[in-house]
């Protein structure tokens, strides 16, 4: 499954998402972690040090390898040079599993021990001063978006991906690269605000949304949420002294989580889960072509200078079924 967590700055959504990786590790899961905010704090919250967070590959860095990789043999597909962040796949692509190995991997994730498993944590990579005035955050998350858009995932295996801040993603395709997003959401009016935006646009393109109340301090708090998001409202967060001590950098075993917040994360996986059954390759795939027909005309042709609506294989659909079939 392909789980997006987003919600306001400072809702807390890159702690919940580090924990439902953790949990999802523990119950041995394989698991693709991505860091795809602009603040990159997915690393820390998930064990490393500050150092070892900032050296961390970023995608952006290694997206003329990317291209090249996932473009394969496709004959629609002149260079790499002529694919841009929403290409879709089509016959002669290469396609990426979450548990294989492959150059992408290699070259833009790191293995990470947690909770007696192994993920694989990537991140786009910050947004350095010498961006400022020359380039938008969205083009660092082009990677994130390309590899989605080539990515199979099975029923048990997982891409969390730790989204950027508002109602960003929606400058671009990648908020229906999911099968379930979770927006975390403080019960506050800011706190459902973006709420309001992503259900908006989610209704639109039949993006399955699921709210996760936090920093819930009583009863009141909870109405607030139920009144504001009604049946949207999954689960809601209370405090927890397990993760006030992480983020103090006195990490517990994550088998002393709050037995409460245990059985969230529990519920936020059969979420997922439920996700699973509703998977419609062929709408996915046509929202990709979508996506990608709309970046061609709008800055994608004048770009690369080629007719990027000629990249579109209309006989393709993405599937499981395709995993196997792999160019050389």
């Amino acid at each position: 499954m392909k789980i997006a967590f987003v919600g306001k700055g400072g809702s807390g959504k890159t702690t919940l998402s580090s924990l439902f990786i953790r949990h999802l590790t523990a119950n041995e899961a394989p698991v693709i972690a991505v860091d795809a905010d602009i603040n990159q704090h997915l690393g820390v919250a998930l064990g490393l040090d500050e150092a070892e967070a900032a050296a961390l590959p970023a995608m952006g860095a290694h997206l003329p390898l990317i291209k090249d990789y996932l473009r394969g043999s496709n004959p629609r597909i002149a260079s790499a040079d002529a694919m841009i962040k929403t290409t879709p796949p089509g016959e002669g692509s290469r396609l990426l599993r979450v548990s294989e190995n492959n150059p992408v991997y290699e070259a833009c994730a790191r293995s990470l021990a947690l909770d007696g498993g192994e993920i694989r944590l990537m991140a786009t990579g910050p947004f350095a001063e010498s961006d400022l005035g020359v380039a938008c955050y969205h083009s660092k998350v082009g990677a994130v978006e390309l590899c989605l858009n080539h990515l199979i995932d099975g029923p048990e295996e997982y891409v969390v991906v730790d989204m950027t801040a508002g109602s960003d993603s929606f400058a671009s395709g990648m908020f229906t690269r999911f099968d379930l997003t979770f927006l975390v959401a403080e019960p506050t009016r800011k706190g459902v605000s973006v709420y309001r935006q992503y259900k908006e646009y989610a209704r639109d393109f039949g993006v399955s949304l699921a709210v996760v109340g936090n920093k819930i301090q009583s009863e009141d708090d909870l109405d607030f949420l139920r009144t504001e998001v009604g049946d949207d409202l999954l689960i809601a967060v209370g405090h927890s002294d397990w993760v006030r001590a992480m983020e103090k950098g006195r990490p517990r075993p994550f088998d002393l989580l709050e037995a409460d917040n245990r059985c969230a994360l529990q519920t936020l996986q059969d979420a997922a889960e439920d996700s699973y059954e509703r998977r419609d390759w062929e709408r996915y795939t046509q929202q990709m072509v979508h996506f990608h027909l709309k970046n061609a005309q709008s800055w994608g042709n004048a770009k690369t200078g080629v007719d990027l609506a000629a990249q579109v294989d209309p006989a393709f659909v993405l599937n499981e079924t395709l995993a196997v079939r792999q160019p050389s």
